[in-house]
């Protein structure tokens, strides 16, 4: 594989053999920079098998690692996603006080020439856990969804979630900031894209036909005004078997989904100076 490439990685719900992978080609190919896109733990693990993810898996891999690799460790960026209790979140502020990994959700970061900027929160699901939702462009929620108030939290924000939107917080976060070389670390893909295509064909709630892309209008609309360089997604693990396409070009910017359905590891590796030339595998 040709050097300096970094690595993407998104929706490995604590699945230990895709971390394992993950490792062994980190060390293989030693990529300036790994990204890794939310969904990080087990459903509910934590709460359920009395294993504690972060302390008894995830903290000490990722320690174990960067024992091995020394100055050839990579810069890694984090976030979390909708399946991670955001009660876990303190973990990802221990990982980075510990120098394993930038914690992104809602921070941006300089790595070289490039900034790097990430956001976790989704548009509503029909899922109970609602620690990292959002509505996306008004207080709209799709048929057979529930408002990001309504449902479980771990965490409490003091957030008034009647009125956060993801549209706002990204006005927020990147205010006039110049994004020619911007990098996105998103969980939520764009809305209406090949990357956001949900198996949801036929399917109605109440005699009313689903919607079958269920990414972000914001972040959509973001790319499309914004134009950042590089956007990474995941979120919707069947898009790439529904519509062939892992990558898209919206404007000038390049969006990559990593997810997958697929059983083993998906892979992307991307040049950063050119990520048209983005590549994936399965591991």
């Amino acid at each position: 594989m040709p050097a300096n490439r970094a690595f993407f990685v998104t929706d490995l719900h604590g699945k230990k053999d895709r971390y394992r992978d993950l490792f062994a080609r980190v060390l293989q190919d030693e990529p300036p920079a790994v990204f890794i896109g939310g969904d990080l733990t087990p459903h509910f693990a934590r709460l359920t098998s009395g294993e504690d993810f972060f302390d008894d898996y995830l903290l000490p891999a990722f320690k174990a690692l960067r024992a091995e690799m020394t100055d050839r460790y990579p810069a890694v960026f984090i976030i979390m996603g909708n399946d991670d209790p955001r009660s876990e979140e303190e973990y990802l502020f221990r990982g980075e006080r510990a120098g394993l990994w930038r914690y992104m959700h809602n921070r941006k970061s300089v790595f070289g020439t490039f900034t790097v900027y990430g956001y976790a929160c989704v548009p509503p699901t029909p899922f109970r856990l609602k620690d990292w939702e959002r509505y996306d462009v008004s207080r709209f929620v799709d048929p057979g969804c529930f408002p990001p108030a309504e449902g479980i939290r771990t965490a409490d924000t003091g957030e008034d979630l009647e009125y956060c939107t993801i549209q706002k917080d990204l006005g927020a976060l990147t205010g006039q900031d110049d994004l020619s070389r911007a990098i996105f670390l998103f969980h939520s893909p764009p809305y209406q894209t090949s990357l956001d295509r949900a198996a949801l064909d036929g399917v109605t709630v109440e005699h009313v036909p689903l919607d079958v892309h269920i990414g972000s209008i914001a972040i959509k609309r973001f790319i499309e005004e914004r134009k950042p360089m590089l956007t990474l997604h995941g979120h919707v693990h069947e898009s790439t078997r529904i519509t062939g396409n892992w990558l898209e070009k919206i404007g000038d910017t390049i969006a990559i989904n990593a997810a997958t359905d697929q059983k083993g590891l998906s892979l992307v590796t991307i040049s950063l100076e050119n990520p048209a030339e983005a590549a994936r595998i399965i591991l």
